[in-house]
Parts: C-alpha cells; sequence; structure tokens
C-alpha cells in the first residue's frame, strides 16, 4: 500500500493506520475525504471543495499534512447504489449501472492510499485497538489488524429485494435479472407489499419501466409513509403520485399468508388478506422493511437495545468507552435523528473525517482537537414515484412533481448525484 505526500515533521513517524468499516455512501465519504485532507487538498465533500470544483480550480486545505494507510473493508466487491435498488431490481440496464466493482472506481484508483479488503470484521477490541477480519478470499481463519482510529459505516442489513444479497457484482446481475423477469411475467402482474419509501419506488418504477404491467401497491395502514414522523400531506400527496403513476393501491389490507400454486403451466400465488379479500399475481415482492444495524462485531457497550450505536455530537463513542475519540461511526447505524438518507451519511464521513485529523494534529503536536459536530437532523425526505418526485424540507415545506424528480434524483435515481459528490470519477472525471 502506498502513502501519500506529507509535510518533513511528520516523516519521522509510521503512516497513521485507519479502519474503515463497510464501503457504501459514509465508509467510502470518509476514506476519500480523508485521503484529500491528509494530502494537502481539500476534502471533497466540504464547501471549499465544492466551491473550487464550481470555478474549475482545485482548493487546498491549510492543516498539516500526514502518511495515512487507509483499508476499507466491505462484504460487497463494489459501491452498490442503494437508492437504486427500485430500479436495478426493475430494469436490467440499470441494475448494470448500480454496482461499481471497486478496482472501476476511479477515484479509489487515484487513492494509493486506500486499500479495499473484501471481507468481514468479526470483532473489534476497543481498548487494543485491533479487528479481527474474516476476509472473502483469505481462508477460513480471521486476520487481526491494528489500526489508530476505525470508523464504523456497515450501515443496516435489510431484506432481499429491498438491496441485493449478493456480494459479487457477477451473481447480483443474475440475481436481478432473474427478479425481473419474474415480476414482469405480465399475467396477473405483481403485488408489492409495503407502503414505505422502498415499496412506493418499487411499484413506481416497475410501473414506468413495463406500463402495461398491472402492479398493486399493498399497504397495512390508511396512510403510506405510515411509519416515518412526516406531516400527513407528504403521505396525501405521495398516494396521489402513486395513482398518477398508474399504480393500483389497497390501502389498509393486511397480509395474512400467500400461497404458490400452477396456473396453465406457470407459477403464481394467491394473497390472502385479513379482511377476507383475496389477490392474484405472478409475483409477490416484500418490501417491508426488517432492517437491522450491522453492529454485531461492535463491544456491547457502545450500542443501545436496538443495536444502533450511541454516538456523540462529534461522531465518536460513547465517552466512558476505551479510547472512544479513536471511535467513530456514521451512517445507518448510528442512532441519531431524521430520516436515514444516503445524504447524511456522506456528510457524516465528512465530520468523521475532520475529526480523525484532528486527532492526528493532537498525536504529532499535542494541539487540543476542535471537533466538528453533526446537528439535530429534523425528518425530511425525497421520494420517487416514476417520472414525479415527492419532497419534504420543514423550510420549504411540501413539493412535487417531475422538476421535484429532476432536481433529487436527476435521470437515474440519484446515482450520478452521489457519483459527483464523492467524486467517484476522479478528480479530473464528472458525470455530466
Amino acid at each position: 500500500m502506498g502513502s501519500i505526500a506529507v509535510d518533513d515533521a511528520t516523516l519521522s513517524r509510521p503512516p497513521f493506520k485507519v479502519l474503515v468499516v463497510g464501503g457504501s455512501y459514509g465508509g467510502l465519504s470518509a476514506a476519500l475525504n480523508l485521503a484529500d485532507i491528509c494530502s494537502g487538498r481539500a476534502a471533497r465533500c466540504g464547501p471549499d471543495a465544492k466551491k473550487a470544483a464550481l470555478d474549475g480550480t482545485t482548493a487546498a486545505h491549510d492543516g498539516p499534512q500526514f502518511a495515512v494507510d487507509i483499508t476499507v473493508v466491505d462484504e460487497r466487491d463494489g459501491f452498490y447504489h442503494l437508492i437504486g435498488s427500485p430500479l436495478a431490481f426493475a430494469d436490467e440496464a440499470y441494475a448494470e449501472k448500480c454496482w461499481v466493482k471497486y478496482e472501476d472506481v476511479p477515484a479509489l484508483q487515484q487513492s494509493p492510499n486506500i486499500r479495499i479488503l473484501r471481507g468481514s470484521v468479526q470483532s473489534i477490541d476497543q481498548e487494543r485497538k485491533t479487528a479481527k477480519v474474516l476476509g472473502a478470499e483469505t481462508g477460513p481463519e480471521p486476520t487481526e489488524l491494528e489500526y489508530d482510529y476505525l470508523i464504523a459505516a456497515a450501515g443496516l442489513r435489510r431484506v432481499f429485494p429491498v438491496v441485493p444479497q449478493s456480494l459479487q457484482r457477477k451473481q447480483y446481475l443474475f440475481e436481478a435479472g432473474d427478479h425481473i423477469r419474474a415480476a414482469t411475467a405480465n399475467r396477473h402482474g405483481v403485488a408489492v407489499v409495503g407502503g414505505g419509501a422502498v415499496g412506493i419506488e418499487m411499484a413506481a418504477e416497475l410501473k414506468l419501466v413495463c406500463p402495461e404491467l398491472k402492479v398493486t401497491l399493498i399497504h397495512s395502514r390508511d396512510k403510506l409513509l405510515s411509519a416515518e414522523p412526516l406531516p400527513d400531506e407528504v403521505k396525501d400527496r405521495s398516494l396521489e403520485l402513486v395513482y398518477e403513476a398508474g399504480v393500483e393501491v389497497l390501502m389498509s389490507h393486511r397480509v395474512d399468508r400467500t400461497e404458490e400454486f400452477i396456473d396453465n403451466g406457470h407459477k403464481a400465488y394467491k394473497v390472502y388478506f385479513t379482511n377476507g379479500h383475496t389477490l392474484v399475481a405472478d409475483c409477490v415482492i416484500m418490501a417491508i422493511s426488517r432492517s437491522v444495524p450491522s453492529t454485531t462485531f461492535l463491544p456491547r457497550e457502545v450500542l443501545n437495545e436496538e443495536g444502533y450505536v450511541k454516538i456523540q455530537p462529534s461522531l465518536h463513542f460513547p465517552s466512558e468507552t476505551p479510547n472512544a475519540d479513536d471511535h467513530l461511526a456514521i451512517g445507518d447505524l448510528v442512532k441519531w435523528s431524521g430520516i436515514k438518507r444516503c445524504g447524511g451519511a456522506m456528510h457524516m464521513g465528512y465530520l468523521a473525517a475532520n475529526n480523525i485529523h484532528m486527532r492526528m494534529k493532537q498525536a504529532v503536536s499535542g494541539t487540543e482537537p476542535t471537533y466538528l459536530e453533526l446537528d439535530e437532523i429534523p425528518p425530511m425526505i425525497g421520494l420517487a414515484v416514476g417520472k414525479k418526485a415527492v419532497a419534504y424540507w420543514p423550510t420549504n415545506g411540501v413539493s412535487s412533481g417531475e422538476d421535484v424528480n429532476k432536481l433529487f434524483f436527476g435521470d437515474d435515481l440519484g446515482f450520478d448525484i452521489c457519483w459527483n459528490h464523492l467524486r467517484l470519477g476522479g478528480y479530473d472525471v464528472v458525470k455530466a
């Protein structure tokens, strides 16, 4: 692994070792922003870099440079655009775009001090600052990695088809293709169970890609997005957009069971509801969230009763735990206010990178760190519903329409927006 350019004052010490657990929005944001700062470049997700990009220039970071070796441990072999799942499981061409192998991400190739290790962290010793890592290609026994700083960014474990279960791009494409063919058989149509964000987007994307397909969205409550702390206006407008997209809707219908049967030589399903109604479909998609934090590798003391990491505003582990200032958590696995969003995860990655750099300064020069802190996040959402979208921000209220979809998601459910925000195409390439 290579190391980056440093100031003369830090040449005498070995590179700082940073372990990032998870390679999604938050993990990559933390790794890339930290690599930027340590090399004397403004953090790519920070205001200085964004302003410079608009001017066609490159901004510098005025802090000291440090040699750093960053290891990102991830179970997948590439960056997967989680937001794009509803479309990835409706359109095979988009599925190809949605998963980019790490070796094909230019930003990582431009960062020789970032190493991607495919595998999973089994446990950490917070006091010794070591992690047991089970590599995907290193045999059945875990290896021990030492680190100076750790960032937990492993996200949530979500069920299929909310996210693919495959860990390699090749298998994922087979998984997506099989699902798409089953869902678009176009005899009895497809039933999507769950009126949360994923269910709404999945039903609408299927209808958008296959206009002739009968798509029915089923929800057990009388309002969509019933689990989210959002105004009724958002939920009502979401329902209107679902209807406008051509999706049929069954509200207040709780699924009791589904039974598979053979219909003219083809597999089909009969859905039974607790109110006595039934529905026949070629495919039943369970879009009900059963997300669990991926935190089993962390000490119990840093977790709440639901398994989320209890963080300080500086993103550090609880202060009463060993070496708390050397351990941070970001993204969906933290206990914090607001609805889980990729934008929040990427912002946390930027904050974590800055705060680790502060710790490096303290280690070298004794400078007392002034940490960046995460503000409380109010409920907010951007929801793609076919060609339109609905958005809610407390300061701006509710907005919806095709222009809102373009603003929040572009033409590809936000892939290019996220790719460009993280500058995954490298510093010379920004997707148009």
